[in-house]
């Protein structure tokens, strides 16, 4: 299910995220008006609705359609994934916000208002995904899916009123594992549904822009970030029971899910002075990975030492 809002997120915010990048060195193609327009307002609506209804409506089609409809009820999964899922969710609510934010500065409205109700954009879409949840008979309302969703609206929100920019962002990183191989029809099959799929390989980061933190007159570069992330690994079911999945092979009894941390920088390609034009859409479209860099991992394993970690 997941996979699915992470595809959803990459199309529905690209174009968004690159006008945001290139907004950020003030020759935005897509110029932000400097007082209301309500033609661009009531276009960000229009489009905000269609593209929040219509995506609901596909997912229904393609996804919940499969599974037979029964009366509201709640699913605990909190503990599945030594919670990387719920990390996604606060990702995917935080980025639609931050989208949510920008159409509507774009459109004019004051920065406080386009903060709350764009920002508030990703907690009302995933909500609508939540309901949905609740009425299936493969899946149900969680909670904790609710708490992370809001989590990162928070998140958004919180720095818009605070500072009226994002200097701390959710990014993603990812590489390929040999866990894949013992369970491809859950952790995937080609290279973009390993990716996707298989949490052992992912990892959430925190990117925090140094610069904004300090003295305005500070000759610190600006595109350098402070990156904290998390991760987990030897997982090939959501709960600690691999046993059930593996036929008895006996690779099963080494397996024992584990959780990672770790420091790394990262560079934000917002702060980039970057004159080709291509090169900046595509900055703006992928500024939500978190670039490969070397790492420091704090794990069961001790601290190691990562020299290319992505």
């Amino acid at each position: 299910m997941l996979v699915l809002k992470k595809l959803q997120l990459l199309l529905l915010l690209s174009p968004i995220l690159w006008t945001v990048n290139y907004h950020s060195y003030g020759q935005s193609i897509l110029h932000y008006s400097d007082s209301l327009n309500s033609r661009k307002l009531a276009a960000v609506i229009g489009i905000e609705t269609i593209g929040t209804v219509g995506s609901l409506l596909a997912l229904n089609e393609l996804w919940y359609n499969q599974y037979q409809q029964t009366p509201f009820h709640f699913f605990n999964d909190n503990s599945e994934w030594l919670q990387m899922d719920k990390i996604g969710h606060s990702m995917t609510s935080y980025y639609i916000g931050y989208a949510g934010i920008e159409a509507l500065k774009w459109s004019g409205l004051g920065d406080k208002q386009a903060t709350w109700f764009g920002g508030g954009l990703g907690l009302v879409y995933l909500s609508g995904l939540e309901l949905m949840d609740g009425f299936s008979e493969g899946w149900g309302f969680s909670m904790g899916d609710m708490l992370a969703n809001a989590a990162g609206t928070v998140l958004v929100i919180g720095q818009g009123v605070a500072w009226n920019e994002q200097r701390i962002k959710l990014k993603f990183s990812a590489h390929y594992t040999a866990f894949a191989d013992y369970r491809p029809s859950l952790l995937g099959t080609s290279g973009a549904e390993r990716l996707l799929k298989d949490y052992n390989g992912q990892t959430y980061w925190l990117s925090l822009n140094i610069k904004s933190f300090l003295f305005k007159n500070t000759k610190f570069p600006g595109w350098l970030n402070l990156a904290l992330g998390y991760g987990a690994e030897e997982m090939i079911s959501g709960k600690d029971d691999p046993e059930m999945y593996c036929m008895n092979e006996s690779w099963c009894n080494d397996l024992n899910r584990y959780r990672q941390w770790y420091l790394s920088v990262d560079v934000d390609l917002s702060k980039l002075k970057i004159k080709n034009r291509w090169v900046r859409m595509v900055f703006g479209t992928f500024g939500f990975i978190k670039l490969p860099a070397p790492a420091l991992e704090l794990s069961k394993n001790g601290l190691q030492l990562k020299p290319f970690y992505f």
